[in-house]
């Protein structure tokens, strides 16, 4: 994991002990990857050497993902929508294919300025709806525990959970998504 010198130490420590993947980018340009953790690094097979300066569309390779991109963009071209929360095909490192429940928010200064992305990953490929409850606990706990670090830093966290969209929902979505990725492709 490569630390940002611009996040306090704590900020940092926290991201990094967090068991649930997680990364930040840059909010300027084309928001490079800055950190990944250890977690993140588990899920995808990348590790910060690998990623970090990179932007995590490099996770997607070829797979179309037209709404989640479009859902992405939306988020990132609208500097006041606090969050978004997509499934997404990703490839490891490997070349194995999964769906990415994908959760994105903004970490902003006290000021008000968007410094970085703050991003979560979870393989909801073939999860159980379980795993998918289990995790968004964990995502909440995290971002709750968050909050008061990166207040201490001076850095807001934007975005809640009530974007957490029906558990089945999102484990149906998902499979339909990879049996797209893994059957014939027929063009018409």
């Amino acid at each position: 994991m490569t630390l940002v010198p611009e996040l306090s130490s704590q900020l940092s420590e926290y991201l990094t002990q967090s068991r649930v993947a997680l990364a930040i980018a840059s909010a300027e340009d084309d928001n490079p990857l800055l950190m990944v953790n250890g977690a993140f690094t588990a899920l995808t097979g990348y590790t910060a050497e690998d990623v970090v300066g990179q932007n995590c569309r490099m996770l997607q390779r070829d797979a179309p993902n037209v709404e989640p991109r479009a859902r992405i963009h939306e988020f990132l071209s609208r500097d006041r929508q606090p969050n978004v929360r997509t499934p997404i095909i990703n490839f490891r490192k490997n070349g194995e294919p999964f769906v990415n429940l994908l959760y994105m928010s903004r970490l902003r200064t006290l000021d008000g300025e968007a410094r970085y992305i703050f991003a979560s990953q979870f393989d909801v490929s073939r999860s159980q709806p379980e795993l998918l409850a289990d995790y968004d606990a964990a995502l909440r706990r995290t971002l709750g525990n968050l909050t008061p670090v990166a207040g201490e830093a001076g850095i807001v966290v934007e975005g809640t959970l009530l974007t957490i969209a029906n558990t089945a929902a999102t484990i149906a979505q998902a499979k339909m998504m990879l049996a797209d990725l893994d059957g014939p492709v027929a063009h018409a």
